[in-house]
């Protein structure tokens, strides 16, 4: 029995150091220009360990120097997901973006657009925390209105007060919207050279119904999918938005969620 708990202790210890070096084994192929090699054990490394954004940092590097853009945003993607403050991640992406192909024009309002740029700059948390805050201001601008004998401390108390309880209800939205982009899988990012747009979701043979020829790195919003199990091209296809404007059908296999 004794025999039987060390040789099981003695695995278990093989297995935990070797989840433990993987990742370094991964960092040292990266190091030796052996990008295939560093990507599978990244990937293996994410398998055994978990998500982090370090390591999908390291795994669009990977990617990026094996000439896949489009598995590059998606990782970097992914990276500044789990740590929005991660500035590697963010630096690389914008350079990835800037070398490809397509760039759809961003037609969203602008103010939508302001909103957007900040709630991916910071975490759900760190929102929260801000909101916290914010909170406590508003508390003590309602102490002031209250509690001040001066009139025009009252009346800072009031508008700060107002101003504050406005603001604390955006954190509060940000912070919202911040936790569901984090878990949405809705974006994705074609992961081909290139790929057809199509206002069909299925392979047609008279190639009438092609719209246009989108390009690795492109990124796209699933909005709705069919199963085509008859079509001998792809099994499945989604209906993804490129902008607010551009909506059509293209192959499941041709991108990937982040």
């Amino acid at each position: 029995m004794n025999r039987l708990i060390f040789t099981l202790l003695l695995l278990i210890g093989s297995v935990s150091a070797y989840a433990l070096t993987i990742g370094e084994q991964a960092d040292s192929a990266y190091m030796a220009e052996d990008y295939s090699g560093a990507i599978e054990l990244y990937t293996r490394s994410i398998e055994l360990n978990g998500h982090s954004s370090d390591i999908h940092y390291n795994l669009g590097n990977a990617y990026y120097r094996n000439g896949k853009l489009g598995k590059a945003v998606v990782e970097y993607e992914r990276a500044l997901r789990l740590s929005p403050a991660n500035a590697d991640a963010r630096t690389n992406l914008e350079f990835v973006k800037s070398r490809i192909q397509d760039r759809p024009e961003d037609d969203t309002a602008f103010f939508a657009g302001l909103h957007r740029k900040a709630v991916s700059g910071m975490s759900a948390n760190a929102w929260a925390w801000i909101a916290f805050v914010i909170f406590l201001l508003f508390m003590g601008a309602v102490a002031l209105y209250i509690f001040a004998n001066s009139v025009a401390l009252r009346k800072t108390g009031f508008f700060g007060g107002i101003t504050l309880l406005v603001i604390f209800a955006y954190t509060l939205l940000a912070a919202h919207d911040s936790y569901t982009n984090a878990r949405s899988h809705e974006t994705a990012v074609v992961t081909v050279p290139s790929t057809q747009l199509s206002s069909t979701p299925r392979a047609s043979k008279s190639g009438n119904d092609k719209v246009v020829t989108i390009h690795e790195g492109t990124a796209v919003e699933i909005v709705d999918s069919v199963a085509t199990p008859d079509d001998p091209v792809s099994p499945k296809w989604y209906n993804v938005k490129i902008n607010n404007s551009t909506k059509a059908w293209l192959r499941a296999s041709d991108i990937e969620r982040i």
